[in-house]
């Protein structure tokens, strides 16, 4: 597990008129060998950390106000409209493969769970 400071996000926009944008975030340096196609990578080393003492592995996030909004939980309803599935690691893994790295600080995050 990584501290948050060696830390950025992966965002996927699905659509680009759109401020919601969906993030999970990811050890760079691993996440960029895993892009270019290292599968001897453990999906788990790409993404699970520890950011500000809170476990953050395999969710999704969203925001609907761009770069500058608050992060929140993904609600299933969300998970399904987008995605097409209302799990977090098939989710996860649409943000990973289409999504961009975004390096810089970390956003502040809604700690409300919205998993209805």
């Amino acid at each position: 597990m990584t501290k948050g400071l060696n830390m950025s996000e992966v965002v996927y926009k699905p659509d680009s008129q759109s401020t919601d944008e969906f993030i999970v975030m990811v050890n760079p340096d691993q996440y960029t060998s895993w892009r270019h196609g290292n599968t001897t990578i453990p999906l788990a080393d790409v993404v699970e950390c520890m950011l500000e003492d809170t476990y953050a592995a395999f969710h999704v996030y969203h925001t609907g106000q761009g770069t500058q909004g608050i992060l929140g939980q993904v609600s299933k309803q969300q998970l399904d409209t987008v995605f097409g599935t209302h799990k977090q690691d098939e989710a996860v893994m649409a943000v990973l493969q289409n999504g961009h790295l975004q390096h810089g600080k970390m956003r502040n995050r809604d700690k409300s769970s919205r998993n209805s």
